[in-house]
């Protein structure tokens, strides 16, 4: 597949996309009527396919860098203390030794 290609599936996945949401916001308008809310999910939902629009073909200069992986979460929990033995307090130092 060329690059060429790879730009147009990629502009068609996220085209069908916004179809899909376009979709799910006209059906949570008819739930919830005509709301500020869902006037700025409709809104959104616009300029979204503008944006879409107006990016045109690829610049043929361009050369994609890497797909960046998928970021780790991390949970929000106490480490263990034992992991923190012998490391030095940022800024402070080791807790046994002192500044000259």
């Amino acid at each position: 597949m060329s690059e060429g290609n790879s730009g147009r599936d990629a502009t068609a996945a996220v085209a069908r996309a916004l179809e899909g949401l376009h979709g799910a916001v006209g059906k949570l308008s008819q739930e919830y009527g005509d709301t500020l809310g869902i006037r700025r999910l409709v809104s959104d939902v616009a300029r979204l396919n503008d944006d879409l629009a107006e990016l045109g073909p690829p610049d043929p200069r361009h050369r994609p860098g890497p797909v960046p992986e998928e970021l780790e979460e991390i949970p929000d929990v106490e480490y263990e203390r034992s992991m923190w033995t012998d490391a030095e307090h940022e800024g402070f130092g080791a807790p046994d030794r002192h500044a000259p």
